[in-house]
């Protein structure tokens, strides 16, 4: 729609960016070596940020970039996720048919990651996102599953992605035990104006912009709304480029963005 008005040769604000492309800030590149070396040293860490700031963009990269020769990912996401669909849902990733009980299930796959390690030299990295969502029940099942090794190495790096809202249930007394096994955290904040700035200026130029688009007073209205999450700005901005457009709008300024506002999120 708009991309034409604007000599676009692609969307700009889209989920599906080819990881090459990303916007990577330096918060960005130091969280995603971190996961990396969870991944190698089969640690369990916890990533936390408020809703739309990059979490599953970040996990999309971190599965894109693992080496498959050495890790296989396993990706969980279930706001009800019990322990019986836990094991359910990683073995038919691996590919078994899994057992009707937990205790047999739970043991199938405790077997099948020790294989994979012993056999072909493959780390299981399993990702539960969501995680501020998971039971008690959950967390304690995730603990006993760090335990499957006792105190040596384990076949598994865990990863329990999530709003700030897990760090509330892993504070609580009764998580004390699963809260210390966590070897790293990890932390995605929101940008400031400079940073929303350079990242959208960052994706219109992966789109094709070869000239400014949106005025300094447009990139501040769209950071005082968004608030500096990613989710929002791309959210603002696509609505902002179609008014635009519409509007025969070659240069977008601070009034236009408020009138998008105004009209489409007040």
């Amino acid at each position: 729609m708009y991309e034409g008005f604007y000599e676009l040769s692609g969307t700009p604000f889209t989920k599906g960016i080819p990881i090459d492309k990303l916007f990577k800030t330096s918060e960005f590149t130091e969280v995603s070596n971190r996961l990396a070396y969870v991944s190698k040293r089969h640690l369990f860490a916890v990533l936390t940020g408020e809703c739309g700031t990059g979490k599953s963009t970040l996990l999309r990269y971190m599965s894109e970039t693992l080496d498959p020769r050495k890790y296989h990912m396993l990706y969980v996401s279930d706001s009800k996720l019990t322990p019986n669909n836990f094991y359910r849902l990683l073995l038919e990733q691996l590919g078994i048919a899994p057992s009707w009980s937990k205790a047999t299930a739970k043991r199938q796959l405790q077997e099948q990651m020790s294989i994979k390690q012993a056999v072909d030299g493959i780390t299981t990295v399993c990702v539960v996102d969501e995680s501020h969502l998971l039971s008690h029940e959950m967390l304690e099942e995730i603990r006993f599953m760090l335990n499957m090794k006792f105190d040596s190495v384990s076949p598994i790096s865990l990863v329990l992605a999530g709003q700030p809202e897990l760090w509330e249930k892993l504070n609580l007394q009764k998580c004390t035990a699963i809260r210390q096994r966590i070897d790293i955290q990890c932390r995605l904040n929101k940008y400031d104006c400079s940073r929303t700035g350079d990242y959208i200026r960052h994706h219109l130029s992966v789109a094709g912009a070869t000239g400014e688009i949106f005025t300094d007073g447009a990139i501040q209205k769209v950071f005082e709304y968004s608030t500096g999450i990613p989710r929002m700005i791309d959210k603002v901005c696509t609505n902002v480029l179609i008014y635009g457009s519409q509007n025969r709008l070659r240069l977008i300024d601070d009034h236009a963005v408020q009138m998008v506002i105004d009209g489409e999120f007040m």
